[in-house]
């Protein structure tokens, strides 16, 4: 398992207090805060909101290529989560915080999005069936040394066994992923192809 080779630098790799308050300067606390969710957003977003909407962005995908140490894996098996990468489209969830308790709640989704500082956060422009949102997405540099440009099937399948973090499996939650994007309309025909190579595997 080659490119999954472990990674022992669990500290972060940037000061994530400063990009707190970089982001939360652009966004400037005058108007209700959004966020895209691509993965566990969609069926765990861990904050309080009061609308969501089905959306789409451009110029991003959903990939399952991030390795996981700590949530959905180890420094000694790493596991994967999904990341949001350069190229193509991707469509998610936008949800809208008010105002009043967005600070609050960035806050606790900082916490739990950026504990290493990883993702990149950026405004993302989501259109969404009542008019485009600019909206707070976690993507990933191609980069980044957490991004796995590549991995085998035989390799994905191994991960998929085994993977194991304080959350639970690589494979619960590619799964968990996988169905609330069914249960939404949302086709996402890698990981529908992902879920396949595992069920073969007989890992369902």
């Amino acid at each position: 398992m080659a490119c999954l080779r472990p990674d022992t630098m669990l500290k972060p790799v940037r000061d994530t207090t400063a990009l707190l308050e970089t982001t939360r300067a652009q966004w400037g606390g005058h108007q209700d805060l959004w966020v895209f969710g691509y993965a566990s957003l969609i069926w765990r977003p861990e904050f309080e909101f009061d609308e969501h909407r089905m959306a789409m962005v451009r110029g991003w995908h959903r990939c399952f290529r991030m390795r996981s140490r700590v949530n959905r894996g180890t420094p000694d098996l790493p596991g994967l989560v999904f990341a949001l990468v350069t190229g193509g489209s991707c469509r998610g969830m936008v949800y809208r915080i008010p105002r009043a308790r967005a600070n609050d709640e960035l806050d606790r989704l900082w916490l739990r999005e950026m504990p290493t500082g990883v993702y990149d956060p950026r405004w993302l422009p989501c259109d969404t069936a009542h008019g485009r949102v600019t909206a707070l997405g976690f993507t990933l540099s191609r980069r980044s040394p957490s991004f796995l440009p590549h991995i085998p099937d035989e390799e994905m399948i191994k991960v998929l066994r085994h993977a194991r973090g304080r959350y639970g499996t690589t494979l619960e939650y590619m799964v968990k992923t996988a169905d609330a994007l069914h249960a939404r309309g949302m086709l996402d025909r890698e990981l529908a192809r992902l879920v396949r190579l595992a069920r073969d595997a007989g890992l369902d």
